[in-house]
């Protein structure tokens, strides 16, 4: 069963997977979009499927392997879970990538279609690669019997990280998970509450109508509602409980007023354009970390675009210095060049709620 408004990514996942399984081959789908779009819960619901389509005996079975890049100590560990769930076998990250580069490589007759998901793609990139490529590498082997779902939030992320080398050959299938408009977060939203009469449809059509001119989250819209009926709870004496459209109001209220949307909402015009850049490398790249010279480009781009004075570099990394100091970023206090590493350290749900008008 598909999540609300994502049947036919659902049914394109479904069926390369299981097209996949039936034919004993191997091959990758590359799934990209921005956060909160569904892409990990409706690969999730896929699996469920399939594995019920096991059990049924419509398809031969597989064995299920899951990776998170935010549960790596390192990028190379990938090899060593990896390797591990497959043989139960625990050695170094080099010898597991050479046992599993020979396995993926040799023919087994009765080995079972793996179904490994790489969830957080991005954080696995290193500057050599290895992970990454070998990673969309080994499916195309004949004998790997491998199938590879990468989730991401860019779409081009595998030709950025891959730096020329030739993606066309990968083979990668994909699908893009576009951000949710206001009537299917709408429809998420009732899916939610559905035989609940709690909700006025006004205060819930709000809700979509705000999260989707902001970023289409269907995660924050959730949490928008949890909140006012947080509210509504606390409005029933004297009344029927329901959640309103003053209630959505409150919710939204509170949201604007958290302390790092206040302190945003507070900085210079410059300041907050350095914070788009942050957020708009981040968004170009899919990696979380960035360096000042790639942000000082954007930067640029964002104050010729907007009509401001380009500031200096030197103008450039005073700005970036005060964010630090406040927390707004994160960034490497052993240089302060051109060159030093920054990360973003506010939500970029929070940075864009602080600079667009609810």
């Amino acid at each position: 069963m598909s999540l609300p408004c994502r049947e036919k990514e659902f049914e394109n996942i479904y069926r390369f997977i299981e097209g996949k399984i039936l034919d004993g081959a191997g091959g990758c789908m590359y799934i990209s979009g921005v956060p909160g779009t569904g892409k990990t819960a409706t690969v999730q619901e896929v699996v469920r499927s399939l594995q019920e389509a096991v059990s049924r005996r419509d398809i031969p079975d597989f064995k299920f392997i899951e990776l998170n890049g935010m549960w790596l100590t390192e990028p190379r560990q990938a090899y060593v879970q990896l390797l591990n769930a497959l043989t139960g076998q625990t050695v170094t990250a080099e010898q597991a990538q050479q046992l599993l580069e020979r396995r993926f490589s040799r023919t087994a007759h009765r080995r079972i279609t793996t179904l490994l998901l790489v969830d957080e793609l991005d954080l696995l990139w290193t500057r050599r690669q290895d992970v990454v490529y070998n990673l969309l590498d080994w499916p195309t082997k004949a004998a790997s019997r491998l199938v590879v779902l990468t989730i991401a939030n860019t779409m081009d992320l595998p030709e950025r990280l891959l730096m020329g080398r030739v993606t066309s050959r990968l083979g990668l299938t994909r699908v893009t998970f576009h951000p949710y408009t206001h009537k299917q977060l709408q429809e998420i939203v009732m899916a939610r509450l559905r035989g609940l009469q709690a909700f006025d449809p006004d205060a819930i059509q709000l809700v979509a109508r705000k999260v989707a001119a902001v970023s289409g989250d269907a995660r924050r819209a959730l949490d928008i509602c949890r909140r006012a009926t947080e509210f509504a709870e606390g409005d029933a004496e004297g009344s029927d409980g329901t959640v309103a459209m003053q209630h959505v109001d409150q919710a939204l209220a509170e949201m604007i007023a958290s302390t790092k949307v206040q302190v945003i909402r507070y900085c210079s015009k410059m300041e907050q354009l350095f914070l788009q850049a942050v957020a708009s490398e981040i968004q170009r790249t899919g990696v979380e970390e960035t360096v000042f010279d790639k942000v000082y480009i954007q930067l640029r781009t964002l104050c010729v675009f907007d009509g401001y004075a380009v500031p200096s570099v030197t103008e450039s990394l005073g700005i970036c210095a005060r964010l630090g100091s406040c927390r707004l970023l994160l960034t490497e206090h052993s240089r302060a060049d051109m060159h030093q590493r920054v990360l973003l350290n506010v939500s970029s749900d929070d940075l864009y709620y602080a600079l667009k008008v609810l």
